[in-house]
This record gives C-alpha cells, structure tokens and sequence, in this order.
C-alpha cells in the first residue's frame, strides 16, 4: 500500500481544545444540570450560521466571477446575446449535467462540486461524442438537441440512481482552493480572448490560418450523414483525428449558433477549464495539499516555457493551441483517461467505470492520434513497476493496458490521416523547427525529408554542426526543465507507487518520440503536447512530498515569476540572406554567434537556480530561529538533536524545493505574459497578418451566401485553390474558406493536407503544400469550365460529378464571359460570381 502522500510538515498546528472529550464531562444524577448545560450549547450554534453563511458567500463570489467574465468577453467579441445564452444553457444542461449524473454513477462523486462537476463534464464530452455518432449514422442529427433527455429521465426515474444528483460525502475544499482555482480559470479566459479578440467574424477583410478553416470544413461535413468525406475532395475518404470537429459540430447543430462563431471564439475556453479542473482534482488525489490543484492546472495549461530574455524562438511551448483544434480537445478526455488509469494502478476496481477505458482510449484516438500512445508508453511501464514491486502479475492493468492499445489500433484504422502515416524516424529532427538551424546548416535542406539525421547535419563537415545541434537540443530541454523537473519523483519514496512510473513514462515517451521522428508540418511536436500537464502534475506531486514550509515555495515562486518578467533581452545573431547563406563561413560565424547566445542563456537558467536555491535555504534557516514560529521552534529543535546531518538534509530538501517552485513560478509567468502581451498590442497571437493572403468581404459574403441558400448535401466546384487566391501552378493550395465558409463539399478546392499529397512531400523539390493537384484529370476538367466552359464539359460536372453550383472568383484567375450565358447567375459579391447549373 503506497504511503499517504500529505507531509507533517504541511499540516497547520491546529488548536488545542480546552472542552472535554464527548461522553466525559461530569454527570450527576440530577438531570437539571444536564439540561442546563445543552442549552448554551444550542445557543452558540445559533450564531454560527453567520460565519458558514458568510464562507459560503465567500466560496460562491469567485465562480460567479468567473461565469460571468466569459460571456461578457464572448459578448465583447461581437457575438449576440441570445447566441453567447445558447451556448452556457448547451454546456451548462448538454455536457455538463448527463456528464456528471454518469460519472457519479460509474466512479462515485469527490465529496464536493467543483470537482465532481470537472470530471463530468469531461464525461459529458466523451457521451456527446456517443449521441453524436449515432446521429450521424442514423440521420438523426435533429434529435441529436434532446440526446441529455433520456439521461436525466433515467436518473430520475430509478431510484437507486437519484443519489447522484447530491454530491457525495467527501471532505471540504478549502476557500482558498476555490479562489485560487478560480484565478486560473480566469487567466485560461484572458488566453481565449487574446486570441479570439483579433479574429473577426465572418464576413470581414482578414487571412484566417488555413487551418481553422480547413477544421471549419470539417465541422460542416460532420454535420451530414456516415460515411465522411473530405470536404476539399469530395469524394474522397474522410481519414482524420476529427472528433474536435464533430465537438463543433454537435455544439452548433444543438444550439443553431454558426459553425465559424462556435469555432473562432466560443468552444475552446469551456474545454480548456474542463481539462484543468480534471488535472487539479487528479493530482490533489495522489498529492494530497490542497495548493497542488490549482498550481497544477495552472503550469500544465497556462504555463510556457521560460525564456529569461533568449531570442531562441521555440515553437509549441504550451499544451493549450488554440491552432490546433484537435490537441485542445484531446486534453480532457486524456485526464480523464488518466484518472481511470490512476484508479486501477491504486488497486481500486474499476466496477461499471470499465466501461470507460475502451471508449475513452478510442476518443483520445480520434480527438489526437498523438495523445495516446506516450499515456499507453506509461502505463506499460507502471505495470512493469507494479510486477516487480508487488511480486505478482497486476492483470486488472495489463487488462487496462491490453483495452487501451486495442482502441489505439481501431482508432488507427478509423482516423488516422491527414498525413499521419507520414511521420518517419529521423534522431534530432525537431532542430529543423528552431531558427539557429534554419539560417545555417539547414538552409539548404529545402522540402527534403533526409534520411536518419536532419540534412544539414548529415552533410556537414567538422563538428560545428553538430556542436549547434548539441546546444539547440540542450536549450529546447533547458526550457522544458518546469515539464520535466518532477521526474526526481522517483528518487523520493513514491517511487514505490505505479502512479509515479505511469506519469513519469509518459512524459519521458512523449519526449523521446518528439525528438526522434520528423515530420513535414512538425506534428512530431503532437506527441509531447499532451503530456506537458502530466509533468506539471508531476512536478507540483514532488512539491508536496518535499518538506518545506510555505515561505520557502512563496519566496522562490516570486523569483522565478519576477525573473521572467523582468529579464533583458539578449541580442539575437542577425538573420542572413539567401546569398549569405551559400557562404560555410558565414554560415559557421552565424552558427557560432547562435552559441554564444545560447551559453549566455543557459547562464541566465543557471543563475535563477542557484539563486533559487541560496533564497530558499535562508528562509528555511530565518524560519528555524523565528522565536515566534512555535511549530518552526519544535521543528528546529528537533533539527539540533538530530545534529549536522539532519541540517544539511533539511536545507537540501530545501534548495530543491525552492528550485523546483522558481522553475514553475517562471512558467506561469511566461505563459501569462504572452497573452497579457498581445492584447495590450492589440497583436493576432496567431502571427502578423499578411496582406497578401487577406481573402475581402465580398469572397467571405458570397461562401456564406452558398450556406445560407443550397442544401447541406449540394456539391460546389470552384476555381478558388490557393494561397494567395491567385492560381499558378505549384502555388500553395490551402485556401480552405470556400468550404470552411460556405459549407459545402467542393469537387475540388484544396488538396495540401490530403494524404497523398503531404506522402509527395519533396517531390520535384517542393514541399506538400505545393504539390500539384492528386488528380490532374479533373483540376483540368475543373479549371475549364472556369476558363473554357462549354454544355458538355458542365454536364459531365452536373450528371457525373454531382455538382450544382459554381464559385467563380476572378482574383483567382480568369473566368470566361461564356459561363453567364451557360450557368445562371445566382449571387455576386465583389470578384465573386455564384452560378447555378442547369
């Protein structure tokens, strides 16, 4: 049995009681005194309600802080009063009510709200996903509005379930937990507005990133009925981690708002909090402190990593994207999966909770195909911890593990795509990410996948390179040391609990696989992602095991936060040009101009840990002579009869601690600048605008007219393919907004991110994106009817391709004055002119 993970030394010396035990007060045999004696003690309840009155007051204002702060910033962002009601009562009754009925009723209720509501509404995003499936595979998407009827009927019906409309009996949170997990919730908001503030609605003058409109495609075709097809494509497959789009999907067909709106701005700060009250309610369960939630969920969702004023630009530093639709989705449903993973590595059964290890394993598969396999990487390895410390074969986890790596295989086979199968393994291919590289050794490398190493580096003579290679890979690792600091778990006596090998594995997993693989998009990066917040869960676990008082965290938090955010910048070698380039002792100065700066880097990490350590040693030592610390003097007297070794241990412990919590305070610091940032710049987090890819009003009005005036099952054809919307040839074919915006399959519009396409990756030189169309026969027939129309080429498009409706845009290319006369005009706006076959 593993140990009880709360320390002595964070408990608070409660007071001594002066009343007499119960049953041991003085009795006599006249009742009188009795009598006399219960009175003032039912007189004293009396006043007693004014103070849990004003607790619960008190634990009541931050939550309806925090529910009322997201709509009013929903609302700021241009969206309808009646649209952003729509949305809370959709996750308010459809997620979170049927979620938290179920999840009591599988795996019993935490003793209190906030985290039994957490956890289910983590279930209520795996049911959805259920309601949503067998909508979609039934044509039953108008139902799909009622589906938390039957679960609430039920639960009220039966009555040994109506007991899970009460919380449970459990202990207490403190007010403190409540206020503080509160404040994280409110800093994931301010996340969410920063980046949603600068997206318009549509229509407006503005370049999206391709990919929300690649998703916002995807989120119409889950609209329709099975089987899916790619919406660029018709006709083609559907093969993605889609289940973030069929999230969307569901919130808009269930609540009537747009897609594009549930996208741009409402769906991702409601999913984010879920995954962070899950992760604070898991790790207070192994950690025990109450403090160790909200820091959690604060470093594993808010935190980034460190810079202390480096120029190094490393991309993907925190597990919230909101880019990525799929890697925010999956982070719940993940935490969830490891709670149940935790439970069965505790040697609690599982009961009617078994069910939800296959479905969880197949929505983390087709939430993110990267995000389950470090978690199956850890728990193989907490199952061999478990053997070997127990002596006997753990089955109830080799079962587990067996379910888990049957629903990756099934989600394999359902989702994955999208150029999944393009992933290679190619040893230090994430420094093709980073910008030392990029300007000198890689510069060359161009579209080429290479072969076992990065291009540059396998060419390269002398060991330059490879010195760059060294301090690239050494400073992304320094940066991650808040993520993987809690590894030094597993020197600490929880080591002797599966737990820690379960979450240790994974975030070693996900590490490894990052940084030996390579892929074209650097999805590679997908893989550790996820498992950030298991290092955050790691880190603050080694906290609380470590015996220190408050202070020493308080101080050493203060100078991690206060070092990021005060740092000089360094000076960042100059960028060179193509022609510098092609010169190997530019490029070599250049390489050895990047090192320098990361040494001083490095210094500056080194300077905060010794510093750390140093302020967190002499407040342990100023709180072992306070004479007014009475439990402090107990602890230090103890330390004097013990003698110098006990010392020196405690002051260690002390160090680490302090070090540990400066490394985290400079994480948070540094993911709630960026945001805080880009809003006082009024800045696009998602990157500077380019002017030359703005697609105007007038091309987003007329894709919203198709919505508004065709059938969701109508097909489209377009000249509309790429990026900037001009057509020539090897452009970049990721336009993506007449689908995303109009919400209809297109016969084809664009092809970058189909999955032969991005496998042609390299070909003729040019990367994915820029590959031509997958079939020439019919871009050509395609491209005619635009340029060249004649009856027959638009009956072949009509009667064998199933299209209705054409898209004509003129900054595209050149369209034929000939098609007016053969296709009726429907809709122009601006260059755009929608034409209807007949």
């Amino acid at each position: 049995m593993a140990e009880s993970p709360l320390p002595a030394a964070h408990s608070q010396p409660s007071a001594v009681s002066t009343a007499a035990p119960p049953g041991r007060g003085p009795a006599g045999p006249d009742p009188a005194p009795a009598q006399a004696t219960a009175a003032p003690r039912a007189d004293a309840a009396a006043p007693a309600r004014g103070p849990d009155a004003l607790r619960r007051s008190a634990t009541l204002l931050p939550w309806l802080v925090v529910l009322a702060v997201l709509p009013i910033v929903w609302w700021d962002g241009g969206i309808p009063v009646a649209e952003v009601g729509a949305f809370g009562a959709y996750w308010t009754l459809a997620v979170v009510l049927p979620g938290t009925l179920v999840h009591r009723a599988l795996r019993g209720s935490r003793g209190n709200l906030p985290e039994d509501l957490g956890y289910g509404a983590a279930t209520g995003l795996l049911l959805e996903l259920a309601a949503w499936a067998l909508a979609a595979g039934t044509g039953g998407q108008h139902l799909l509005r009622w589906w938390p009827l039957p679960v609430v009927v039920v639960f009220l019906a039966v009555p040994r379930l109506r007991r899970h409309w009460r919380t449970g009996s459990g202990r207490r949170l403190p007010l403190a937990w409540h206020w503080a997990i509160c404040a994280v919730l409110l800093l994931i908001a301010v996340w969410g507005y920063a980046n949603w503030r600068s997206l318009p609605l549509p229509p407006a003058d503005y370049a999206y990133y391709q990919d929300l409109l690649y998703h916002l495609g995807l989120v119409h075709e889950l609209t329709r009925d099975m089987p899916f097809q790619l919406p660029h494509l018709a006709g083609e497959p559907l093969r993605y981690h889609y289940l973030s789009d069929a999230h969307i999907a569901s919130a808009s067909m269930i609540t009537g708002v747009p897609p594009s709106t549930v996208l741009l701005h409402l769906w991702v700060v409601p999913v984010a909090w879920v995954a962070a009250l899950v992760a604070a309610a898991l790790v207070r369960e192994l950690a025990g402190p109450w403090w160790v939630g909200p820091l959690a969920a604060a470093v594993g969702y808010l935190g980034a990593s460190p810079t202390f004023g480096s120029p190094l630009d490393i991309p993907w530093t925190r597990a919230l994207s909101y880019g990525s639709l799929s890697q925010t989705y999956a982070l719940p449903l993940l935490m969830l999966l490891a709670a149940v993973c935790v439970q069965v590595l505790r040697g609690r059964a599982l009961g009617p909770a078994w069910v939800l290890v296959p479905a969880l394993g197949l929505a983390c598969a087709g939430a993110k195909s990267s995000a389950l396999p470090p978690l199956i990487a850890g728990l193989g390895l907490a199952a061999l911890a478990a053997w070997i410390r127990r002596r006997r074969v753990p089955w109830r986890v080799f079962a587990v593990l067996a379910s888990l790596v049957a629903a990756m295989a099934v989600g394999y086979r359902l989702f994955a795509g999208g150029g999944a199968g393009t992933l290679r393994a190619q040893p230090l291919g994430l420094i093709r990410l980073l910008v030392p590289y990029q300007q000198t050794y890689g510069a060359d490398e161009g579209a080429q996948f290479g072969g076992l190493l990065p291009p540059g580096l396998a060419e390269a003579d002398g060991t330059a390179a490879w010195l760059l290679a060294a301090a690239l890979v050494g400073s992304w690792l320094l940066r991650q040391t808040p993520r993987l600091a809690g590894g030094l778990l597993l020197a600490t006596p929880a080591r002797r609990d599966p737990v820690a090998w379960l979450f240790t594995g994974a975030v070693a997993a996900g590490l490894t696989v990052a940084w030996l693989t390579y892929h074209p998009s650097a999805s590679q990066i997908y893989f550790w992602l996820p498992v950030i917040p298991f290092g955050a869960l790691l880190a603050c676990w080694l906290l609380a095991r470590i015996p220190v008082r408050w202070p020493v965290l308080v101080a050493t938090g203060l100078l991690g936060l206060l070092a990021q955010l005060l740092a000089p910048p360094l000076g960042s070698p100059p960028a060179l040009t193509r022609a510098e380039r092609a010169v190997e002792s530019v490029r070599v100065a250049n390489a050895n101009d990047w090192m320098t700066t990361l040494g001083w880097s490095a210094a500056r990490y080194a300077a905060l840990i010794g510093l750390a350590a140093l302020l967190a040693v002499a407040v342990e030592a100023l709180l072992l002579t306070w004479p007014r610390a009475a439990v402090t003097a107990r602890r230090a007297a103890l330390v004097r009869r013990l003698g110098r070794p006990a010392r020196a241990t405690l002051l260690g412990r002390s160090a680490l601690a302090g070090t540990v919590t400066a490394l985290l305070g400079a994480s948070i610091a540094t993911g709630v600048e960026i945001p805080v940032r880009h809003l006082l710049a009024n800045a696009d987090p998602l990157g500077t605008v380019n002017q030359q890819l703005v697609v105007s009003e007038n091309e987003m009005r007329a894709a919203l007219w198709l919505r508004k005036h065709t059938d969701p099952d109508d097909r489209v054809a377009t000249n509309v393919h790429c990026r900037p919307v001009r057509t020539t040839p090897n452009c970049d074919a990721r336009a993506y907004w007449v689908t995303g915006l109009g919400g209809r399959r297109a016969l084809v519009e664009s092809w970058a991110y189909a999955d032969d396409v991005v496998a042609a990756h390299g070909r003729d030189g040019h990367g994915y994106p820029r590959q031509p169309a997958p079939d020439p026969a019919l871009f050509a027939l395609n491209e005619r009817v635009f340029t060249d129309p004649t009856p027959t080429d638009l009956a072949r498009l009509r009667d064998n391709h199933g299209v209705r409706w054409l898209l004509a845009d003129t900054n595209a290319g050149p369209v034929s004055a000939d098609l007016a006369r053969l296709a009726p005009v429907r809709y122009t706006a601006g260059p755009v002119t929608i034409h209807e076959l007949p």
